[in-house]
């Protein structure tokens, strides 16, 4: 069995959809409802570094509150990253992780790149 961690959004259909495809693999499963699990800057980090891309790549631009908060003019990544830690809505989702690799499960299919 292998152990995977799903940042996970239970009022995302698409959350919902990839934690139930990884249910169905029995697949040993670590769930962090990401909204309420207090995300720290390294925690982004890290998923970022897995991920292989910038704080922007991760970031759901169509949100009010990323048009709110103006993000599209900042290019800091520290700072993008502060955003994301204090408004997880930014977050998108869901994010599957896998030992030290990881991937947006958008679509369903890109979980089985990291078996």
């Amino acid at each position: 069995m292998q152990d995977i961690t799903i940042w996970h959004n239970p009022r995302c259909s698409k959350s919902r959809d990839a934690l139930n495809f990884l249910e169905e693999k029995k697949i040993a499963l670590s769930v962090i409802k990401y909204m309420d699990a207090k995300l720290t800057k390294e925690d982004i980090k890290d998923v970022l570094q897995m991920l292989g891309m910038g704080a922007r790549g991760l970031m759901r631009t169509k949100e009010d509150i990323y048009k709110q908060l103006n993000l599209k003019d900042e290019n800091d990544e520290d700072k993008l990253i502060q955003a994301m830690v204090n408004n997880p809505k930014l977050i998108e989702r869901p994010i599957v992780i896998k030992d030290e690799s990881a991937v947006i499960a958008r679509p369903l299919e890109k979980i089985d790149e990291l078996f």
